[in-house]
């Protein structure tokens, strides 16, 4: 979370950017920090998102993006402020320039293959890491707006 200009955004990462990564960007847009904002990708796209993706976050009171799944582009990750991967990126299908980019990941399993119990799980971990990244943003910022002079 350095102190460089420009958007100040979270990109939360898997590979067909169908459940976990939808889920985790509509978790944080729900009430990003202010200024903030996510987005979501994925290495080799789905199709579409889960049908489960929809229901679950829908379920809990969340709306899920409005948009397919999509390629992560080199622009996005160098963009970003913060890179969330979801612990499915393996060599074959992450971006090289990931290895190099400051990154966290959250090691979920695939809720795509789990029953709605297993699914459930897994978007409730997003939900409780999603609100911790949020909290330590704010914190961030609260550090950063005390450091900086008054005009």
């Amino acid at each position: 979370m350095g102190d460089d200009p420009g958007p100040r955004v979270v990109v939360f990462v898997c590979v067909e950017n169908a459940c976990r990564s939808l889920m985790a960007e509509a978790l944080f847009n729900t009430d990003p920090p202010e200024g903030w904002r996510a987005i979501s990708a994925g290495t080799r796209p789905a199709r579409s998102a889960n049908p489960r993706t929809a229901s679950m976050l829908k379920e809990i009171g969340v709306q899920p993006p409005d948009h397919a799944p999509q390629l992560l582009s080199p622009e996005t990750m160098a963009t970003a402020r913060i890179r969330v991967t979801m612990g499915c990126l393996d060599d074959a299908s992450c971006p090289a320039r990931l290895k190099r980019l400051d990154y966290r990941d959250w090691k979920l399993p695939d809720p795509a293959p789990l029953d709605d119990a297993g699914f459930r799980r897994v978007r409730d971990q997003l939900r409780a890491e999603v609100e911790g990244l949020r909290q330590e943003i704010r914190r961030a910022d609260l550090r950063r707006a005390a450091r900086s002079p008054s005009p």
